[in-house]
């Protein structure tokens, strides 16, 4: 469904400004500010959300603005991820043609201009900015923008002319410059919308100065106190007002509707928005939450690459495909230099623009949308895991994934049951959207807070592309079945599930109305498996050349429905944005002893806690609503990098026994 906007008509061509300024004789005006990693792009700067730069916040915009810097060069690059795609079209409609990388060129040397035509356009935001020499409150328009080193973006700057200073006698009209910085308060609210914070209006309660036309405004910062501490002041009328009125519950109530502006956009949400409104900073951590979907590219069955030949077909095509359809031979001419179909016959190339046609056509469907569960992108890589290697080295040659099987040392815990090295792996992920205040645990939360990366239905969506290597250990089922079904009648499960459910209810928004809790609350194979993740990651960090922050996990944990198996594994990992991927350290200690000991060993320590007997005994009860039993940052909990539920749903009564009265629900006997 094609959504209408209502935008403010700007186009943002940061590039063709500078040309345009280029062509005016304005040499010394350069449009690059910053960069970020791809990564940081990805999970914490990415559209809509607002960047730090050393003098001003930026946000980068939305891909509308991205196609003027994608038209600077002949091709635009693809990350191939079939299942990847497939997923982002579940959730943003069948007319999603691709996943591209961040538009970036590495540069040929330290002065080189390679790749300056490329890059994320941002805009300026928030754009009320305060003067540090004497305070002015004042729009972008009132300030003088410099940026006048081509190769020292960090010196870009807004700065007030004229300013009087904090000196009495100083009437200002001099040439003093002051540096500006942001104002710092923002309003949010739960769909996704951001805007500035109405200072004018804020002062005089919600009307305008009686004095002037454009009101001379202040913002005097306060140390003193916390929180919302700066007070705005009118300098021509008198009138002022604290920031501390508009914190909390009755703070809410003097703020005023949401507009419903998307400003990375430059659009507003036609009907407005009767969402509440937020009081928040520019720093805040919950001002922007990423939706990612992520895989680990694995090798297609038949049906795959068949579906993978039809949206190569749709790109390459584009829109000649469906006027040239009937025409094979026509179809063959048009793509020669793009796609090589000199050995494809005529009924499969028939099979493939047909399928092409539907898939396009296809819209939407809300059932298969509310149905779909990010699991779904994990059964395919486990079906493939669980099944034993070829032969060693064994590679998948489009997927790059490289596999070998491992013997399981004899002294391991007999849980373990198999273990594969996966030599080469490639993870892609791609970004469908964002959330503000409250992270979507779930893609299918409450669609409608998914706030939009482009103003209509997007054909393309940005991700990311990493090499590594990775060690997968299964676990036996019939082990784990009979383990799980004793700990769901136990009271520790029945003060985890009574914390989850306080916790899903206490959430700021108000999804909990829309999504059963239960079907939030992973089953206790997931809170052991994750568990042993996490020991394991920690004892591997020590002896495999990487630090803990760089290993991730990829959980495998979930109950027999109806078309998935049930599966017990994980899957540690490390990856590299670059090309060659990373050096073989994780790998290496998938050999049958060194994992021995690597498991030994973080079973034992598991056993052991800086906290004890604190963190031993953990278990929520009313009103605690936290996700965690036996687990601190002393014994269990990883870097936000590296655990996929943000240090939830742990505990190490799961995995051995500790003192207190739930040592019998340990899956694992004491290790010594």
């Amino acid at each position: 469904m094609t959504t209408t906007w209502l935008t403010g008509g700007n186009a943002l061509d940061p590039l063709g400004d500078a040309d345009a300024l280029k062509d005016q004789g304005v040499k010394k005006n350069y449009a690059k500010v910053g960069s970020g990693r791809p990564s940081s792009l990805l999970y914490t700067y990415g559209p809509g959300s607002v960047m730090d730069l050393p003098h001003f916040t930026i946000m980068p915009s939305g891909f509308d603005a991205w196609e003027k810097i994608w038209k600077r060069r002949d091709g635009v690059p693809a990350i191939h991820a079939p299942r990847l795609l497939q997923a982002v079209r579940v959730q943003l409609g069948a007319q999603v043609d691709q996943i591209r990388p961040f538009p970036h060129q590495p540069d040929a040397g330290a002065f080189s201009d390679e790749g300056r035509d490329l890059g994320v356009p941002a805009i300026v935001f928030p754009q009320w900015l305060r003067c540090t020499g004497c305070n002015r409150l004042a729009p972008l328009s009132l300030l003088e923008y410099r940026n006048t080193h081509p190769y020292r973006p960090d010196e870009a700057r807004f700065e007030h002319v004229g300013c009087p200073g904090f000196g009495k006698g100083n009437k200002g009209g001099g040439k003093r410059r002051s540096l500006a910085l942001p104002a710092r308060y923002l309003l949010a609210c739960t769909n996704g919308h951001l805007d500035e914070f109405p200072y004018d209006r804020w002062v005089h309660r919600g009307g305008t100065c009686p004095q002037a036309e454009v009101a001379h405004l202040k913002m005097i910062e306060s140390t003193a106190g916390r929180g919302a501490s700066a007070i705005i002041e009118c300098a021509s009328c008198g009138a002022h007002r604290g920031m501390n009125e508009a914190q909390g519950t009755a703070g809410k109530a003097k703020l005023p509707q949401c507009r419903g502006r998307f400003p990375h956009l430059d659009a507003f949400a036609p009907g407005g928005c009767d969402a509440p409104v937020s009081l928040m900073l520019i720093g805040a951590s919950n001002l922007w939450f990423p939706v990612l979907q992520s895989v680990i590219v694995m090798p297609m069955d038949a049906g795959e690459r068949k579906q993978d030949f039809a949206d190569q077909l749709r790109v390459a095509l584009g829109d000649k495909l469906a006027k040239y359809a009937h025409d094979l031979g026509m179809v063959r001419d048009l793509l020669e230099g793009k796609l090589d179909v000199t050995n494809t016959e005529d009924t499969q190339l028939r099979q493939a623009v047909d399928m092409a046609l539907a898939s396009r056509a296809a819209s939407v469907d809300p059932e298969e949308q509310r149905s779909w569960s990010p699991t779904d992108l994990l059964v395919p890589e486990w079906n493939y895991l669980k099944l034993d290697a070829a032969g060693e080295h064994h590679e998948d040659p489009v997927s790059g994934l490289t596999v070998s099987n491992r013997r399981v040392d004899p002294v391991m815990p007999a849980a373990v049951s198999r273990v594969l090295a996966v030599e080469k792996l490639r993870e892609a992920t791609a970004l469908i959207g964002f959330t503000r205040i409250d992270e979507m645990d779930r893609v299918l939360d409450l669609p409608s807070r998914r706030a939009p990366l482009a103003t209509a239905d997007p054909t393309w969506v940005v991700g990311t592309e990493n090499r590594g290597e990775g060690v997968f250990l299964e676990l036996d089922e019939t082990a784990v079945a009979a383990w799980e079904e004793r700990v769901e009648r136990s009271g520790l499960w029945a003060a985890h599930r009574a914390a989850h459910k306080r916790n899903f209810e206490n959430r700021m928004s108000e999804t909990s109305t829309n999504v059963d809790h239960e079907t939030r609350f992973p089953p206790p194979r997931y809170w052991m498996v994750h568990t042993l993740a996490h020991v394991l990651l920690r004892e591997m960090a020590m002896s495999s050349g990487y630090g803990a922050a760089s290993i991730s996990e990829r959980i495998y944990a979930w109950k027999a429905e109806t078309g998935r198996p049930p599966a017990a594994g994980l899957l540690l990992l490390t990856t590299s944005s670059d090309s060659d991927g990373t050096l073989g350290g994780l790998v290496q200690l998938s050999e049958p002893q060194r994992l021995r000991r690597a498991v030994d060993n973080a079973l034992r320590r598991a056993g052991r806690c800086s906290s004890d007997p604190v963190c031993a005994y953990r278990t929520p009860t009313e009103p605690e609503d936290f996700l965690h039993g036996a687990a601190c940052h002393c014994c269990t909990m990883a870097s936000e990098t590296s655990c996929e539920r943000a240090n939830r749903f742990l505990d190490r009564r799961f995995l051995v026994p500790l003192p207190g009265p739930f040592a019998d629900l340990a899956f694992f006997q004491a290790q010594t």
